[in-house]
């Protein structure tokens, strides 16, 4: 087990919550959301096969709708156009009413 002092944790949680806010404005650009909407973004550890080590999760709560949970398979710090694009694409399927 490494030691990981404090100052080198601080900075990597300064840096890690510096690129989540970056990331919230640019998934709520891309997600064209309103002022009365929320979004968090997060990183998570992913033990399922096929996954990477580490997720992106954004939760998108739109007012008046449920919240929605978008997985990104990258980390943040590797979430560029492309990965943009496949959650606005996730989130519009998410959002369809289900046809009965």
């Amino acid at each position: 087990m490494a030691f990981v002092s404090l100052k080198a944790w601080r900075a990597r949680s300064a840096e890690q919550a510096q690129r989540a806010k970056l990331l919230k404005v640019a998934c709520s650009d891309a997600l064209g959301l309103g002022a009365e909407d929320a979004i968090t973004v997060n990183e998570i550890a992913c033990a399922d096969p096929g996954c990477p080590d580490i997720e992106t999760v954004v939760l998108v709560m739109r007012a008046n709708e449920p919240t929605r949970a978008i997985r990104i398979r990258a980390p943040m710090d590797a979430v560029g156009e492309a990965e943009l694009e496949r959650l606005v694409v996730d989130e519009r399927v998410l959002r369809k009413p289900n046809a009965s």
